[in-house]
């Protein structure tokens, strides 16, 4: 089967279409949203819709949170804050019920998938560095084969043995028995490795390959929708930069 995962949508319709022009053009089979719907973009209604339409699952992120009260508001500075307050303005009881629902995790077979770092998922802390990884050798045994995270808009991959974790950034990676590994697949609306591009994941589990996949997109259509709606412009910015 063929999985596509993507994450940090961000309200950015125009990211999420490419997105899911490409994942389907690839075959794939099952789709999942790592979180992070809401905030930032111009558009968490039409994104909603276009995710409840193909995902067998979507996890609960952490603007998601904030937008629900599953999380205090005020822990985010105050431009973010603006936006998430934004977004759930500009749903109907519907969408926000859907929120409300969300789960921190779900775990399919031998695959996990989180918003944040796996540990607690409920906390939405980051998992981006080797020095992070290490704390999962010492659940190696309990730990999935394969974990999917979103979160930190990166794109880095972690394989890890009861003995070593390497780190590593490469477009494709064929999982190697004796490893289990944790992926953070970027971000699909604010993406911030330096790469402007949408950012997913497919994973496929018959050749147990996950590949990383960048789609360009209409980023000055986003930006001008993020400015008409009065929203703080260095979400426009952001986009520009890949930062």
């Amino acid at each position: 089967m063929r999985i596509g995962i993507f994450s940090d949508v961000h309200a950015n319709i125009e990211a999420l279409t490419e997105v899911l022009r490409a994942l389907r053009a690839r075959d794939v089979e099952q789709f999942v949203c790592l979180g992070d719907v809401i905030g930032y973009g111009a558009d968490p209604e039409p994104c909603i819709r276009a995710i409840r339409e193909v995902t067998t699952h979507t996890i609960l992120g952490n603007h998601d949170a904030a937008g629900c009260g599953r999380m205090n508001l005020n822990e985010y500075y105050a431009e973010a804050r603006e936006a998430i307050v934004y977004s759930w303005g500009r749903l109907g009881e519907e969408d926000r019920s859907w929120i409300r629902s969300l789960p921190y995790s779900v775990r399919q077979d031998d695959i996990l998938f989180c918003h944040g770092a796996p540990h607690a998922p409920e906390h939405f802390e980051y998992l981006f560095s080797e020095e992070q990884a290490e704390d999962y050798r010492q659940d190696f045994a309990t730990l999935p084969g394969v974990t999917f995270i979103g979160h930190s808009h990166l794109t880095v991959g972690f394989a890890l043995t009861p003995k070593h974790v390497a780190g590593f950034v490469e477009p494709e990676v064929r999982l190697q028995k004796g490893s289990k590994y944790i992926f953070t697949v970027g971000s699909v609306g604010q993406p911030r490795d330096r790469d402007t591009r949408a950012a997913c994941v497919v994973f496929d589990t018959t050749d147990q390959r996950v590949e990383y996949v960048r789609v360009p997109y209409d980023i000055s259509a986003t930006q001008r929708k993020i400015l008409a709606a009065g929203l703080p412009p260095q979400f426009a910015q952001r986009l520009q930069l890949g930062m």
